[in-house]
Parts: structure tokens; sequence; C-alpha cells
């Protein structure tokens, strides 16, 4: 049996209710990979950490996902991830509904300044589109550009024709749509009524009517039962009465369905708490059925890449000349209304003049074909009366121009050249993501040339491999691994030891630290001064099992020097200050009676074991391998991981001139510009640096 990779109508279904759950969940961050699946890391009160995954390529899936079974993020967000990003984040998942019984899932999401709407196409070539308020495409993954709809940046979303919902149609209705098959049963509940081939053959075993019986043989007792069937399942599917499975044939997943189907009787069946859980599980495992895995050597397909990256590329150049034919027609329109001036004024003051007279919109089309025939040319130039958009279209010697009769030829003429303008910035952003994709096409020939080279050298593979002293510093072209990790989300670091320590910025970050990812194997820090970072010196990551640590003595002070660091004491432009440490019991954020903690402070009971003068200096640097990213905190636990780093104290220089200052020195260390800009930006060295005045320490 082939294995499922597209979700049926009543998969959606099921899965609608439960994903209603999760209704109040705040969108971190939005992510796209290979082109086809988005995922949705998203904040719940009552859950934790949510990760929503919809898939619309080859699988077409939608699931909330256990985060051990989501892939790291991508390196470089595409522009379809960053526009996501910028309209979602911090906003609320509203809900999610499936589109009558197609298998279409609109998902929406509100923030006080817009709301958003997701379109999942889960079906033909899959797609995935982004809706303003109004319901306007602000971006999709694929344009569709068909008679019956549209799918496309600036138009309005236009969802397929109508199907029957065979989960809400009345008997009546079911009985002539099943009466005007001319075929047999189970096939005309899989067309005519929508159900798929499975559920078709489903509900003919639980109605106990032959799935090959001829439509012109079935009666009235047939259609009841059929009919009583669909009833059942309909009423499991809205009271959310699941009991899902996932079925294995051969040590493989092939389905995963809401409840236990007649149809996968004769197959292996593993039961789960949720359908979520189930699909989560299902997908999980088929991308690593036995016969799709790799042996962790084979030779990476990077011609497929290539030519990904290439079709991109054409892509692109195509928008860009269809960018560039469009601002030259708008101006081309805002010339021809000046040329044909008094012509143009002459059908704006008609217009004008009637609707100020309450004259309707057909009246004045109906006056000026009137015109047209008697050989008028104002009335000739007119070609279409638009009542909706309040518009008329003329031809100005073959050029068509919609005129708006609000506003005179002046303002006519610059709406088309501001147009225009507006057009031609696309083409800018657009020529800036096609060097982006040029970059990504060379690094993946990089990468190619690379394996290739390796591969050549096959007669030492047995041998350990010699460490490598590579100078990034004055290479040409150095490569970028930038996987995204939880923890940006703070201040952070990996201490000397190699021990995870994050920090807040704010109250906010403050008690998302504490309440969420505090545990009791941790150890908390905080500056003997107001206005401190929380401070954690992680055991273990949120997704690892909890593990009694004893920390090192330079992870410790590395993180008391953190705590100190990014306090009030460098703000104050001290050199030193106290740091205490307590367990995570410790920790409350009850007050005693009559006592207030305000928004991201904390009650500390118990002994503290404190670390005196801690040094208040950090260092910021490039880190080239296994990551490239700019890292910043203690020295020590800086210096020695990155190809380059500057220290920092107390000094004269707001936070962003420093920031820029220390940009222009690593500009000057490093051959490889590009690389630079990419991963080191001032505004991502701002990130690592302490609030307050800095200056680089001279060596």
């Amino acid at each position: 049996m082939d294995a499922k990779r597209e979700l049926t109508s009543v998969d959606l279904a099921a899965l609608v209710t439960e994903l209603g759950r999760y209704e109040g969940a705040k969108v971190d961050k939005v992510y796209l990979y290979d082109d086809d699946m988005l995922r949705f890391r998203m904040r719940d009160f009552d859950r934790g950490r949510v990760e929503l995954l919809i898939e619309v390529g080859d699988v077409k899936r939608a699931h909330v996902a256990d985060p051990e079974h989501v892939a790291d993020a991508p390196g470089r967000p595409p522009n379809f991830a960053m526009m996501l990003r910028n309209r979602l984040s911090g906003a609320d998942f509203a809900g999610v509904e499936q589109y009558e019984f197609d298998r279409i899932l609109v998902f929406e999401f509100e923030r006080d300044d817009e709301d958003t709407t997701v379109v999942a196409e889960l079906f033909g070539q899959g797609n995935a589109a982004v809706l303003d308020e109004s319901g306007e495409v602000v971006r999709s993954l694929e344009t569709v550009r068909l008679k019956s709809r549209t799918v496309a940046p600036g138009s309005q979303y236009g969802f397929p024709d109508s199907r029957v919902d065979p989960l809400t149609v009345g008997y009546d209705a079911f009985v002539r749509r099943m009466e005007e098959s001319d075929t047999d049963v189970v096939r005309t509940l899989a067309t005519q009524l929508n159900f798929g081939g499975l559920y078709g053959e489903e509900i003919c075993s639980r109605a106990g009517v032959e799935k090959t019986l001829d439509i012109a043989d079935a009666g009235e007792a047939e259609y009841e039962a059929l009919y009583d069937a669909i009833g059942r399942l309909a009423d499991r599917l809205r009271e959310g009465d699941f009991d899902p499975r996932v079925y294995v044939e051969d040590d493989r997943v092939v389905d995963a369905t809401p409840f236990p189907l007649e149809e996968r009787s004769g197959l292996a069946a593993e039961g789960f708490d949720s359908f979520n859980a189930a699909l989560d599980d299902y997908f999980y495992r088929l991308e690593r059925d036995p016969e799709e895995e790799t042996t962790g050597t084979e030779r990476p397909d990077f011609e497929a890449e290539i030519a990904k990256q290439q079709r991109i590329i054409e892509q692109q150049e195509g928008a860009i000349e269809g960018f560039e034919e469009q601002a030259a027609a708008e101006r081309k329109r805002a010339e021809a209304l000046y040329a044909h001036y008094d012509l143009v004024d002459e059908i704006i003051s008609t217009v004008r003049a009637a609707r100020e007279e309450s004259v309707p919109w057909e009246e004045i089309e109906e006056t000026f074909a009137t015109g047209a025939e008697r050989g008028i040319p104002a009335a000739e130039a007119v070609l279409d009366v638009d009542p909706v958009e309040g518009e008329v279209t003329v031809d100005l010697d073959g050029t068509e121009v919609p005129v708006d009769p609000s506003m005179g030829v002046e303002k006519n003429a610059d709406r088309r050249y501001q147009e225009a303008k507006r057009v031609e910035e696309k083409k800018e952003g657009a020529l800036s993501a096609i060097e982006n994709t040029r970059e990504d096409l060379a690094a993946v020939e990089r990468r190619r040339d690379e394996w290739e080279a390796d591969d050549g050298d096959g007669e030492d593979e047995d041998e350990p491999e010699e460490p490598r002293d590579v100078d990034w510093l004055s290479m040409s072209s150095v490569p970028i691994k930038q996987p995204e990790h939880w923890y940006e989300d703070f201040r952070w670091f990996h201490t000397s030891d190699g021990f995870l320590v994050i920090g807040g910025r704010n109250a906010d970050e403050n008690e998302a630290i504490v309440k969420k990812y505090m545990d009791g194997n941790d150890r908390f820090f905080h500056a003997e001064a107001h206005g401190g970072p929380v401070t954690l010196l992680k055991a273990t990551g949120p997704s690892e099992k909890a593990r009694d640590v004893d920390f090192p003595d330079t992870s410790l002070h590395e993180a008391a020097q953190f705590a100190v660091s990014y306090s009030s004491v460098w703000k104050d432009g001290r050199f030193a200050g106290d740091a205490y440490m307590v367990e995570p019991e410790q920790v409350s954020k009850t007050p005693e009676s009559g006592e207030y903690v305000e928004k991201g402070g904390f009650v500390i009971r118990g002994d503290r074991t404190y670390f005196r003068d801690v040094s208040a200096s950090v260092s910021v640097g490039i880190q080239c391998e296994p990551e490239t990213r700019v890292i910043g905190g203690p020295p020590s636990a800086i210096e020695p991981k990155a190809a380059t780093t500057l220290r920092l104290e107390p000094g004269k220089f707001a936070q962003n001139d420093a920031a820029k200052r220390c940009y222009r020195e690593f500009k000057e260390r490093f051959a490889d510009q590009s690389f630079l800009r990419k991963v080191a930006s001032p505004d991502r060295i701002q990130e690592f640096l302490p609030p307050g005045g800095s200056s680089i320490v001279e060596e």
C-alpha cells in the first residue's frame, strides 16, 4: 500500500477541531523551508512552545509538531518568510477554518495594527497565500491565473468553485446528488459527494451497502443507511470524538486517521491521544522510512539545488522585466493625459457635473454611447464606465487610461507617475532579491566544489583529520552557516565549558526566562544592582532530559560576569560590581505581605552565593565555525571561539555608535566584505553590547 502523502477533507475537518485549542497563542517567528513548508513558532500560555507546520509541496499537511520533530531553522530567511515575520510577529492566532469541505485551511491572525489571513491550499499543486484585512493577496508561494480564480499579489483572493459539503447536506439533496450519478455507489460518494476513495469505501462499509452497487439499483433503504453513516461521521467530527490511529504495513507507516477505520482493519495500528499527535508522528516517520534514508555519506544533489536557484533567478529576472514594462506603461499613461489635456478635462467635467446632479452611472454610460454615435470626440474616447471603482477608461491614441473624475487631469497624471515610482521601487527590491539568490547559487557551487575536492582525497579517509588552522580574515569567500536557535530571543552566550547562559533585555524577557525556561537544575544569577538582567546558567535545553550538573567554576564566574556587565553597573560607568547565585526554588514571584514585586522582578529567599568585584568587561567577535555569527559576552568565553574579537569596557560612546565603531573595525580585518555585511551588521553587533556607553579597549 502506498503511504498517504496528502490529508483528506475528513482529516482537515478533524484537524480544525483540535487546532482551535491553540487560539490565543502568540506568534514568535515564521520560517520557510524549501519553498513549500511554513513553520509558525508560537507561544501558548498553557502549553508553552507551539510549532505549527503547513506543507504544500509533494507532501500536503498541517498540524502542530513536537519541537523535537522540527528541523533546524534555515540559514537566511527568504523574502516570503520575512514578510510573514513583519506581519505576524507578536500576533495572536485567532483560529482556523476549513473552507467548505475542500482541502483548504484558512488561518486567522490578529494584531493591533493589522490582521492577516493565511490560506493553505492542500490540493493539486499546493499553495499558500497571505491576505490582508480586505482579502487582497499580499503574497503567495505560487501565482495562479485561471478563468475561474486568481491568486496573485494585489488581487482579491479567489477560492475554488463551491463543492457540496456532505457533512451538512440535507437528505433530499443527498438523494438527488446520488441519483444524478451514472456509476456505482462508492464512486458517487467519492466524486459527487467529495469524500474521496478511502472514506467513500468506509461509509459503504459502515452503512452495510455494497460498494459496487449500481446507482440505478440503489433504493431508499440504501440511501437512508448511507445518509445515517455520514451523519454519525459528521457528529464525531463536530464533537471532537476522536480515537486516532497510525497504520503500519511492513514496518512502514501508511496512514493516519482521526478514528479507527474498517477499511484499515487488516493493518497494524497504533493509538494516540490526539489527531495532531498522530499526524505529527506519521509524517515524522514517513520522512524517515528505511527506503528513504541516506547513509550520511551520499553525495548531496548539488545539481538539483543549482537548477532550483537558476529557476528562481529566471523568475526574478522575469519579474524585473515585468516591473520595467509596468512602470513604462504608467509613465506613458501620464504623458498621454497631458498630451490630450483638453479632451480628458472635458470628459472629467461632464462626469463630475452629472454626478453632482445624482445622475446614475448607467445613464452617464448611455450618454457617452449616444455621443459617440453622433461623433463627439470626447464621447468616442470613452471605452468603459466603471460604477464600482468610480472610474472612466479612455482611449488616448491607442493608450488606455483609467481616469478618476473626482480629480483633475494633473492629479490623475500625478497618480500615474506615483504608480510608476512605486513599481520601480518594487523593481529595486527585486534586484536586491536576485543578488541574494545569485549569492545562494554561488554558495551551492562552492559547496559542490569543496565536496568534490574532499572526495578526491579518498586514500586518507581512514586517518584522523588534522585540525585546520584557517585564516578566516583573509579568505575571499567565507561560507555562511547560520541556523537559528530558540535562545536568540534573549541575550546569550556559551561558557568556556559549553554551557548556555541566557539573560533578559527587559522586564518581559525576565518574566519569560523565569516562567518558561528556568528548570530545577539551572542556576539563577543577578547583579547586586537595580536594573540587571535575569541570568540563567542552563543545565539542559528545553527539549532535553533534566539532569543534575556540577557546573565548573569557570562557567559560574562567566555567568556572574555576564550578569554584572549587562546591568546598571555598566550603565553607571563602573568597572566592577557584585553578583549572586541561587537555586531556582529560591526564586519566587510571591512577595511578603504588604510588599509589591514589579514586572520583571522576583523575590529571592534563602542563602545566596556571592561573586565579589566582578569585572564589567565584554568581548564581541565574529565566529566562523561551526557557525557564522556575531557572538558576545565574557572575554574568556568569547575570545577563544571567534576568528577575531574586540574587547569593550564602560565608556563614552552610546550603544549604537559603539556598534558602528566595532563594525568599521571588523570591516578592516575581513577580506570578505559581503560575508561581514550579512552576519555582522551594526544592528547585530549592538544586540551584544551592554546598555549605556562603551569604549573599545586598545590592545
